[in-house]
């Protein structure tokens, strides 16, 4: 018996095929006869009634047997794994229709219906088990079997907290000399190392009747493949359980490395687990994934032992194209960590940083300087969270340093000093959940003087004296913001800090008690500020009637109207004018012709955007930005870039196709445009390249000042579309992108100020910054046809060859619009000068006019 697989047990008989309920019965022919055999009236009626009373007493208890006696029960799957130490393994062990497995599997599932039968809460519930695979004991005894089991248990619903708590208690007793736990005679199997618990319940749903199952054994020297089914051809199967043994040699290690993942970016729908075991046992996860992961973000798990476990579960809606993943062995000895450490600084990692460290490890690392220095240490990066563990406790993975233990995620750039020549750091990850580790550093420092000529942050961390009180938090806990007396050219914010004076009145709450947004002039608190600048009540907004004579009071509210149609309001395509902020593409029929919810095959993105900077950043993952075009000049390489909008035109900025005394880039045929590139020079199976068919820029760009800097190509043949090619959304002429809103930027650029570009893609987020703030800070030089997003801080920012790329904004429901295009800027990535972008919702009519998009 599976019981994953096991369903009803019974059913009630179906009715007698031969018995047709049409025959009517004739009367007899003596009535006479019969006369004599009636009985009285009364009689009859009594009868009838005790007839009616036995009945109705039968389909009651009929009903209350199948309906509330089986509701009341629940179906309880446990897995579990045991170490049998009076046993050898064999070779045949490893496959299940061998009659040395069937007969060691009969004991086992014997002896554990003997153990449940003595246990109080198990021993009236119990169904059955089954042994679903048997390994190498390792451990103390290594020539010892493994053994992986599934018990399923009819639970009445009130005794299921019980059942839990007796299957997890490993039921084991010790023995009075304090030896091996569980022991049994000599006639019957020695189990120790017993560990149960219950299966996922998404594991065990009856809804799951696709199911797969395969089993690999890699040798030395031996690269195997595992694939989700129907990869790469078709998209995974709904309502699909699928399992992958791994295995390897004895004294070796399980390496799992996924070459492709993509999942649905709902755990709750479509998910992978890997697991330190051959059965699904909780107590051993060591992850559990979805979304989207790309071969240069290391997805690579490692295993304690020589087995794993891989699972994929999915429901029965919006399949994607799953997985394809390599696994190898390698030897127990090459996964080592810690060690001395000597000298004036160096770096150190986790155990198989970036990528994910192995269960059960400990190891430690000795530092020591100089006699007369002390040590510090600085986490570049620190990832150690664990589902269910308190961060203050750290009762699972962490890192030990001075009698302290970390973990969580909130670390990087963090600095822990030393108090004496040498310092001692433990790492230790328990049985589940693995995480990508730290990387650090050390450095010697004079106690005396531990950040020569800089400010030391309240963290320990160094950072140069112009950076303080200069309205920034440059040590990442604000000590440097702290203390401060304001210049003339800041604000004196109320709570004691100090702000930059051109962020007063900019609509953001930058100060954090709002002191910088206090006498700002114009509309009252009890009024509303329409975007013609007139005040009218509040308590007109939302009233149904155009109370500011451009409709703005009527946006955004809950209730949608018919409005007069203004250059703020959404015009459908029946020409109706609606109140409602942003209707296009949300999900809900707000025109009454349905224009609102059309042509929304755009903008969506399957997995997170992770944070990085184009300048001096990190590299974007594959297929993460499909609509990102790279425009290359024929015989020349990258020099712009280029935004998807359908499968034949591109948006771009005007001034990357001006010509110059050398090149005519007006013409189409000097550009060839690379969609689906992800790294340059280097194009994949899913990069596309494209002639042009035309150039159309704005006819009233103004090359010395960048207004109007937009421009249209058309390919030369359309493109197909796919997940590494898609386009992203324009967003209507009312599409409002406030202050402080983040946004993504993307690009080939030059990587620093005068630097050279970079090879993978880039990404950085950003936020848009107010355009009165913004206009300030670039002299006078921002019209109403540009936006301007960055960081004011500096450090992140576009640059030379991202030119013509777009910026990105993800709404509520997860969908892009193409905000703005990267037109210009200051240098790159200098502080309190943002970048410059064309803003697109200025265009859009023009947009469509030209390319019907």
């Amino acid at each position: 018996m599976d019981p994953l697989d096991s369903g009803m047990r019974y059913s009630p008989r179906a009715p007698d095929p031969e018995w047709d309920t049409s025959i009517q019965f004739l009367p007899a022919s003596d009535s006479k006869k019969l006369e004599k055999k009636r009985v009285g009236k009364v009689g009859i009626a009594i009868i009838v009634v005790i007839l009616a009373a036995v009945i109705a007493l039968i389909i009651g208890l009929v009903v209350w047997h199948f309906q509330y006696r089986r509701a009341q029960k629940v179906r309880k799957i446990y897995s579990g794994s045991m170490r049998i130490t009076n046993q050898m393994f064999q070779e045949d062990y490893e496959n299940p229709n061998s009659t040395a497995f069937r007969n060691l599997a009969f004991q086992v599932e014997k002896q554990l219906k003997s153990i449940y039968s003595k246990t109080a809460p198990l021993s009236k519930y119990y169904m059955g088990s089954t042994v679903q695979a048997l390994s190498e004991g390792g451990g103390a005894n290594e020539h010892s079997v493994t053994v992986y089991y599934l018990s399923e248990f009819n639970v009445p619903e009130e005794q299921a907290e019980a059942v839990d708590k007796a299957m997890t208690s490993r039921l084991q007793v010790s023995d009075s000399r304090g030896g091996r736990i569980g022991r049994r005679p000599v006639n019957t199997l020695q189990f120790e190392d017993i560990v149960s618990g219950a299966v996922d319940a998404r594991m065990v749903r009856t809804t799951l009747k696709n199911r797969h199952r395969y089993s690999y054994h890699t040798h030395k020297g031996r690269t195997g493949t595992l694939e989700s089914p129907g990869f790469p051809d078709t998209p995974y199967p709904s309502n699909l359980y699928a399992e992958w043994e791994l295995r390897a040699d004895v004294g070796n290690r399980i390496k799992l490395e996924f070459v492709n993942f993509n999942l649905e970016n709902d755990c709750g729908k479509d998910f992978m687990k890997v697991y330190d075991s051959l059965v699904a046992i909780e107590q051993r996860v060591m992850a559990e994934k979805c979304g989207y992961y790309a071969p240069n973000e290391p997805l690579t798990f490692i295993s304690s032992g020589n087995v794993m476990l891989v699972t994929l579960v999915t429901n029965e809606e919006r399949n994607f194209p799953g997985f394809r993943a390599q696994f190898s062995q390698v030897p127990q000895e090459d996964i080592v960590c810690g060690g001395q450490l000597m000298g004036l600084k160096g770096t150190f990692t986790s155990p198989n940083y970036p990528s994910y460290y192995p269960p059960v490890m400990k190891c430690s690392w000795d530092i020591k300087v100089p006699e007369g220095k002390y040590v510090k240490v600085q986490f570049n990066k620190f990832l150690m969270t664990e589902p269910g563990q308190a961060n203050k406790q750290c009762l699972k993975d962490s890192l030990e340093i001075n009698k302290t233990r970390l973990c969580g995620s909130k670390l990087q750039n963090t600095v822990i000093p030393s108090t004496s020549n040498t310092m001692t750091l433990t790492f230790i990850s328990d049985q589940s959940y693995v995480d990508r580790g730290f990387s650090a550093t050390y450095e010697a420092f004079d106690p005396s003087d531990p950040c020569p000529a800089k400010f030391k942050c309240a963290n320990n961390i160094c950072i140069n004296l112009s950076l303080k009180c200069d309205g920034w938090n440059d040590c990442g806990d604000n000590s440097d913001e702290k203390n401060c007396q304001c210049e003339d050219s800041q604000i004196s914010c109320k709570n004691s800090l100090c702000k930059p004076k051109f962020w007063q009145c900019d609509g953001v709450n930058d100060c954090g008690d709002n002191t910088d947004e206090d006498n700002c002039g114009g509309c009252k608190p009890d009024e509303f500020t329409c975007r013609n600048e007139r005040c009218i009540s509040a308590k007109k907004a939302c009233d149904g009637k155009d109370d500011c004579g451009d409709g703005t009071d009527e946006l955004g509210c809950t209730r949608n109207s018919v409005l007069p149609c203004t250059e703020y309001t959404y015009k459908c395509k029946d020409n109706k004018c609606i109140s409602k902020k942003s209707p296009e593409c949300d999900g809900e029929k707000d025109c009454e012709d349905g224009s609102d919810e059309a042509n929304c095959q755009c903008g969506t993105l399957e997995f997170v955007p992770r944070k990085s900077r184009i300048v001096g950043g990190d590299a974007a993952l594959e297929g993460e930005w499909p609509w990102q075009v790279s425009l290359h000049v024929k015989g020349q390489g990258h020099v712009c870039g280029a935004s998807v909008i359908n499968n034949r035109w591109l948006v771009t900025a005007a001034h990357c196709v001006q010509d110059d005394v050398k090149v005519k880039y007006s013409q189409p045929q000097t550009w060839e445009a690379y969609l689906g590139l992800h790294v340059q020079q280097k194009p994949s199976q899913n990069t596309l390249q494209r002639n042009l068919k035309q150039i159309i820029p704005h006819p009233q760009y103004n090359s010395y000042t960048f207004d109007n800097d937009i421009a249209l190509m058309e390919l030369d043949a359309p493109v197909p579309l796919s997940q590494y090619i898609w386009p992203i959304c324009l967003p209507p002429s009312t599409y409002d992108f406030p202050a402080g809103e983040s946004v993504w930027i993307t690009g080939w650029g030059a990587t620093r100020e005068g630097g050279s570009g970079a090879i993978v893609l880039q990404k950085a987020e950003v936020r848009i910054i107010n355009s009165t703030v913004c206009n300030q800070l670039m002299g006078g030089q921002i019209t109403s046809r540009m936006m301007c997003a960055g960081v004011l801080k500096g450090g992140v920012d576009a640059c030379q060859g991202d030119s013509g790329g777009p910026l990105s904004y993800k709404d509520s429901n997860n969908r892009q619009y193409l905000a703005g295009v990267v037109s210009w800027g200051d240098g790159c990535a200098r502080r309190n000068k943002p970048g410059i972008y064309t803003r697109v919702t200025e265009f859009r009519a023009w947009i469509k006019e030209k390319t019907g998009v």
